[in-house]
């Protein structure tokens, strides 16, 4: 198992994730693989890069996976990238982790499929 801890950093009101966003996937998957070069956690979207769907998308399913409000869920860096820094508000660094390896060691059965 990856770790993943060099891809979160805390701060005063909550986590910030370094992700690598996958638009246009066949399926929804968060978290999906672990990038140790670039230190970013995968993130598979079915929306494509147009308009905000894909970072609309992101948020959603983030918030989904982790059991929180979409209001938590805020894209800090990145909105026009691959690369995004997502702020989750209200988690702590170590629950964070804790909540991240918990979904990389269970399946992810409900994926939201959309066309």
């Amino acid at each position: 198992m990856p770790d993943i801890a060099a891809a979160l950093f805390e701060d005063s009101s909550g986590t910030i994730i370094s992700l690598e966003v996958t638009p246009c996937a066949k399926k929804e998957s968060f978290p999906s693989g672990y990038n140790t070069w670039r230190k970013t956690i995968g993130c598979s979207v079915t929306a494509q890069a147009i308009g905000g769907k894909a970072n609309r998308a992101v948020i959603t399913l983030i918030s989904e996976r982790l059991g929180i409000p979409a209001t938590g869920v805020t894209i800090r860096s990145g909105s026009t990238s691959s690369q995004k820094r997502v702020h989750i508000r209200g988690i702590d660094k170590a629950d964070l982790f804790i909540r991240l390896q918990a979904l990389i060691r269970q399946p992810q059965g409900k994926e939201r499929n959309k066309t």
